[in-house]
């Protein structure tokens, strides 16, 4: 795997150079995770990485998804999963935005497993390429949607939010439906975020949906009507 080691290191450099230990620990406990923090809040994080990413062009596609990776996979604190994140979608990057990361993206998704990275991923990289290629995209989120674990579900469920007259509602109910029984509070709540955010665009339409599916969960309902009654 190629990766940019002076990119990957200005950013372990900087993130230590910026770290607040007496933050961490508080920060470290509200996000429930088992990987430490530097204690760098995202204002500073992000002057930090708009410095160090301007400063680190990436050459080609090998090169950026090589840095992504090593970022996310070898990362000891979570600010610097936070980094890789931020590098996938750097403006500099937007050209590589295809079918071609989902793979990328999909051990992101799984091995992160918390709603910190995979929102992001979900609504700022899957949801764009799923746009823009929907006849490659649309299968793999059926197939997510209908998968064991939670983060591709809920992946497939939310990764339509913001997308307003973009939204594809055959592939938003066929993501949802599979989950609607499901107790896990993940999947109900994203159930309730994406059709609540598309409610802004076509508040019948969910209206309906959610009077054809009288088992959602009361979680789903009340996020879903919140803003439409």
């Amino acid at each position: 795997m190629t990766a940019d080691e002076r990119l990957v290191k200005a950013v372990r450099t900087g993130l230590a150079e910026l770290a607040d230990p007496v933050k961490a620990p508080a920060m470290q406990a509200y996000m429930k995770s088992a990987m430490p923090f530097r204690g760098v809040a995202k204002p500073e994080r992000s002057v930090l990485l708009k410095r160090v990413f301007a400063d680190h062009i990436l050459p080609d596609r090998v090169t950026y998804s090589g840095t992504v990776l090593t970022l996310w996979r070898e990362a000891e604190f979570r600010e610097e999963r936070y980094a890789a994140l931020d590098l996938s979608g750097y403006r500099d990057y937007r050209r590589w935005q295809d079918p071609g990361l989902l793979p990328m993206y999909e051990e992101m998704i799984v091995t992160g497993a918390w709603w910190d990275y995979v929102d992001e991923l979900a609504i700022r990289r899957v949801g764009p390429i799923l746009r823009s290629a929907r006849d490659k995209v649309t299968p793999i989120m059926l197939h997510w949607a209908a998968e064991p674990n939670l983060w591709r579900r809920r992946t497939a469920i939310i990764c339509q939010v913001g997308a307003k007259e973009d939204t594809d509602p055959d592939l938003l109910t066929r993501a949802i439906e599979p989950a609607i029984a499901e107790p896990e509070f993940f999947l109900r709540k994203g159930i309730g975020w994406a059709l609540r955010d598309y409610a802004r665009t076509a508040p019948d339409w969910v209206r309906s949906f959610v009077d054809d599916h009288p088992d959602l969960s009361g979680l789903s309902r009340r996020e879903a009507l919140k803003h439409i009654g």
